[in-house]
C-alpha cells in the first residue's frame, strides 16, 4: 500500500473544499436562528459543523487512495460494480442531508400571530405557541415541532428539516459500517505492519507505506466509533417517530404518564397515528413510489403539513400533553 507521489497535493485540495464546503453550511447572520444568539456559541457551533465535513472528507479521501484501489485490484467484477455503486449511493446521501439539515429552517411560528391557534403562550417570547412548538434557549426562538438544538448541524431539528437530521444519521451510520467492514482487512494488516515497525523505525523510503498504514487505522477507528454511536442514536430516533414523539415530547409525556397514573387516569400520546402512518408523516410519503423517490433518492420535498396545525388522534377532553 503505497500513496502516489502526489498525496499531499490531494489531501490539500480535499481540505480546501471542505473548507469551501463549511462556508456553504454556515447560517446567516439574523436567519434561521435570529440575530439575538451569542456570538461565542455561534462560533463553537460553526467549529461543530467544520469539524463534522472534515472528518467526512477525510474518510472519502482515504477510501479512494487505499481503499478503493485494493477493491479494484482484488475483488471480481460484479463486488467491484457493487463497491462503486452501494459507496457512493451513500456518500451522496450522506452530503445530500447534511447540507440540508444544517441549510433548512426547522420552522418558526408565523408572524402574523391570527394565524396561530390558541394553545399556550411562550414566556421567553410573549406571543402564541402553535402545538408542539417549543423555545430554543440558544436560537432564542420559538421552533416548530421542535426535537432539539443540534450543535452538530449548528440548527434546530424541527418540522421542516427533522427528515433530513434522520436520514443524515441512517446513512452515516450505514456508511460507517460499510467503511468499517471493508476495511477490516487493511486495518488489521496495517496494524501488524505497524507493530513489526514499532520497536525499529522504518527506513525513509517507506515513509509514505507508514503514513498509508496509519491513515487507514484511524479510517477503521473513526467509522467503527462513530457507527456504534451514531446507530445507537438513530435506533432512539427510530423509536420515538414510531411513537410520534419528539425528544422534547418524550419527557413531557413522560412527566404526564407519571402524573395521570397517580390520579388513576391513562396518558395518550393525541399525535400518535401508529407506526407505518407516524413514519410516513415524518418522510412525506403519500404514495408507494415515494419510499423509492423520497426516501432512497435525494428529495427536497417538504414534510406532511405546515407544522402549526396537527391532526389528533382522539377528542381534546382527553388528557394530552402540549
Amino acid at each position: 500500500m503505497r500513496m502516489g507521489s502526489s498525496w499531499r497535493w490531494q489531501l490539500s485540495r480535499a481540505m480546501r473544499l471542505a473548507l469551501r464546503w463549511c462556508r456553504l453550511c454556515r447560517p446567516q447572520r439574523g436567519g434561521r436562528c435570529g440575530g439575538s444568539k451569542p456570538w461565542i456559541s455561534g462560533r463553537c457551533f460553526e467549529v461543530f459543523v467544520c469539524l463534522v465535513v472534515l472528518l467526512i472528507t477525510s474518510v472519502v479521501v482515504i477510501i479512494y487512495l487505499f481503499v478503493l484501489p485494493t477493491i479494484l485490484s482484488t475483488y471480481p467484477l460484479h463486488w467491484i460494480v457493487w463497491h462503486l455503486c452501494y459507496g457512493h449511493w451513500l456518500l451522496i446521501m450522506v452530503v445530500f442531508h447534511y447540507y440540508k439539515a444544517t441549510s433548512t429552517s426547522p420552522g418558526h411560528p408565523p408572524k402574523d400571530k391570527t394565524q396561530i391557534p390558541s394553545v399556550s403562550i411562550c414566556k421567553k417570547c410573549i406571543a402564541p405557541k402553535p402545538p408542539r412548538t417549543h423555545h430554543c434557549s440558544i436560537c432564542n426562538l420559538c421552533v416548530l415541532k421542535m426535537d432539539h438544538h443540534c450543535p452538530w448541524l449548528n440548527n434546530c431539528v424541527g418540522h421542516f428539516n427533522h427528515r433530513y437530521f434522520f436520514s443524515f444519521c441512517l446513512y452515516m451510520t450505514l456508511g460507517c459500517i460499510y467503511c468499517s467492514i471493508s476495511s477490516k482487512t487493511l486495518f488489521l494488516e496495517a496494524y501488524d505492519a505497524i507493530e513489526r515497525n514499532y520497536q525499529t523505525p522504518p527506513p525513509t523510503e517507506v515513509y509514505e507505506e507508514s503514513t498509508a498504514h496509519k491513515s487507514i487505522i484511524f479510517l477503521w477507528v473513526l467509522t467503527s466509533s462513530v457507527a456504534v454511536a451514531l446507530g445507537g442514536l438513530s435506533l432512539w430516533h427510530m423509536i420515538l417517530i414510531s411513537r410520534g414523539e419528539t425528544s422534547v415530547e418524550r419527557h413531557i409525556n413522560h412527566k404526564e404518564t407519571r402524573r395521570l397514573k397517580e390520579q388513576g387516569k391513562v396518558f395518550k400520546n393525541p399525535y400518535h397515528h401508529g407506526p407505518i402512518n407516524n413514519w410516513r408523516l415524518l418522510l412525506g410519503v403519500d404514495k408507494r413510489s415515494h419510499w423509492f423517490t423520497r426516501v432512497l433518492l435525494p428529495s427536497s420535498h417538504l414534510p406532511s403539513g405546515d407544522g402549526i396545525m396537527w391532526e389528533f388522534t382522539f377528542t381534546r377532553r382527553d388528557p394530552m400533553a402540549i
